[in-house]
């Protein structure tokens, strides 16, 4: 019988940076890291040799493997300001542990990139005075603007800082098992004994392993099987949200000062009718739109911004916040049903609308986009009309917004400016835990972004590092 210590499902920056952490505390003699996806020197993405999205099997390259998902984005640390009495960016970890003890953790982490060669170079600390003009500005539109400090690894150089961090962790043993999907959980009595696992290159390859305790740590490229697993063994959780919503895409002329003052904007507002919360996200100035395959082959929509590479465009998601309540539960199948039905209107890919196109009320043509002004970065991308699928509430919200944010940012509502969707950021029901991050399973963990508790690589590599040391501390 194969046992280990420790099992954790995903290798994500948390379960890396527990990994990591482990090591520091010598305490990673016997640990086992599993992930459906490839070391990260065999992540690489062939759209841009092919001209279109490949629906790589048996998983996706940009969302799976070592780093995860958002690492292989635009790799973007995001930290705090000093004088901030709470978290705004980034997650839920410091209603767990306290916002003090959430700030160290992040500075820790983040001296951990750094040792790893990140570039010592903050975003976002530079112009105060500019960035408080912009934060008054948008307050008369009913906007929040939030500007923290910024370290942007980029998405080539943040391949070369997790490739040295998995060589560290190789060096000192860590177990680490590739393309291997893990079926099920094995518990017994009210305890975690161990997972099922599944070669993901042949289905007949498959066996039991066992564990002392387990860390779930799947991230939002888990949390379809993350709210699954809650529901087959009544794990406690309690309802999630989806965040549904559009990739915007727009000239970097327009955005120059939002990127020099601050590189990445959080603007959140809620407008009228509905208030929701909408919020950009994931800011890539001069960067590039990106696609990105999940489960059931579904395309979505992401970005990119590199150190070296630059387009002469800025990219940003626009999303929608949706929590329902009884008797629908289910925000993962909204969202995915949402997704499913953009990407039958693009033959099975991302779709791009012109936004003057969706107030004539028309559909974009590819002719129309071939002499657009602003030039569309994801060349795969079909032209079509999105309005078809997304719902009125979070289209109306959507549009709202943009007009919101041209009163902020002269250009923001240009009718040229690009629409791609489906851009979906999905998350489990959120799992019940407690101060230990235990769940109601003995010795079963959850971390990350998948269970709801972080939003971000630097959360997530930080919740990782306090999981480490609370195993650490309650080691016997």
């Amino acid at each position: 019988m194969t046992k280990y210590d420790l099992i954790v499902v995903g290798m994500g920056p948390s379960a890396i940076f527990l990994a990591y952490e482990l090591i520091q505390k010598n305490n990673a003699k016997n640990v086992l890291l599993i992930d459906e996806g490839k070391p990260v020197e065999r992540r690489y993405c062939p759209v841009e040799k092919a001209g279109e999205c490949l629906k790589c099997k048996p998983f996706c390259n940009i969302t799976s493997g070592f780093s995860g998902a958002g690492a292989f984005s635009d790799g973007k640390l995001s930290l705090y300001n000093k004088e901030d009495d709470d978290i705004y960016v980034g997650g839920n970890l410091h209603k767990y542990i306290g916002v003090e003890k959430t700030k160290e953790l992040i500075d820790y982490a983040d001296s951990i990139y750094l040792k790893f060669g990140a570039d010592k170079h903050l975003e976002g600390m530079d112009y105060k005075e500019e960035v408080e003009d912009l934060k008054k500005k948008a307050k008369k539109e009913d906007i929040t603007l939030i500007g923290i400090p910024i370290r942007h690894l980029g998405t080539e150089k943040s391949h070369e800082i997790y490739k040295k961090i998995e060589d560290f962790l190789q060096e000192n043993n860590i177990n680490m098992l590739y393309e291997t999907i893990v079926k099920d959980l094995i518990i017994e009595n009210g305890k975690i004994q161990g997972v099922k696992i599944q070669n993901a290159n042949n289905e007949n390859d498959y066996k039991d392993i066992y564990a002392d305790k387990v860390v779930l740590a799947v991230g939002r490229k888990g949390a379809d099987w993350l709210s699954n697993i809650c529901e087959k063994h009544r794990i406690d959780t309690e309802p999630g949200e989806v965040d549904i919503g559009i990739r915007y895409e727009l000239k970097d002329e327009v955005m120059k000062d939002v990127n020099k003052y601050l590189y990445e904007g959080k603007f959140i507002g809620r407008p009228y009718p509905f208030r929701d919360k909408v919020r950009t996200f994931c800011q890539n100035p001069s960067g590039f739109v990106s696609e990105e395959v999940y489960d059931d082959g579904l395309s979505l929509v992401n970005g990119h911004s590199y150190k070296d590479r630059k387009s002469t465009n800025t990219n940003l998601a626009i999303l929608v916040s949706h929590k329902f309540k009884n008797p629908f539960d289910k925000p993962i199948e909204y969202g995915k049903n949402i997704a499913k039905n953009l990407n039958e209107l693009g033959n099975g890919t991302v779709l791009v609308q012109r936004l003057g196109d969706i107030y004539r009320g028309k559909r974009t043509w590819k002719e129309e986009l071939d002499t657009n002004e602003v030039e569309p970065t994801l060349k795969s991308a079909v032209p079509g009309d999105i309005t078809f699928a997304i719902g009125y509430r979070t289209m109306t919200d959507i549009l709202k917004f943009i007009n919101a944010m041209d009163k902020i940012i002269e250009g923001f509502a240009d009718p040229h400016n690009l629409l791609y969707a489906p851009e979906i950021k999905f998350y489990s029901n959120k799992v019940l835990i407690d101060e230990n991050f235990e769940t109601s399973i003995k010795d079963l963990y959850c971390i990350g972004d998948g269970g709801g508790m972080t939003r971000g690589l630097m959360m997530a590599s930080a919740a990782g590092v306090q999981m480490a040391r609370i195993l650490s501390k309650n080691v016997k």
